[in-house]
């Protein structure tokens, strides 16, 4: 195995996953803005899973996106 393959190519994959996730995220915020289903002021509990099938690896990850700060007004 060669370490700094697997590291370079686990990095590819995240940043590939992380830049296509926040477009996804952000695209379906404006439209649910523009479609006034959402106020904007809104934080959504947010789950991602990773599987790998030739590994036996599937995990899950649970966070909050939030559309404004903590001490924003309701």
């Amino acid at each position: 195995m060669n370490d700094e393959e697997l590291n370079i190519s686990i990095r590819k994959f995240l940043k590939m996953v992380g830049v296509s996730s926040q477009r996804e995220i952000e695209r379906a915020v404006a439209a649910a803005l523009q479609a006034g289903t959402i106020a904007g002021t809104e934080s959504f509990p947010a789950k991602m899973t990773l599987e790998i099938a030739g590994l036996r690896l599937d995990v899950a990850f649970e966070g909050e996106i939030r559309l404004e700060g903590r001490d924003a007004a309701p």
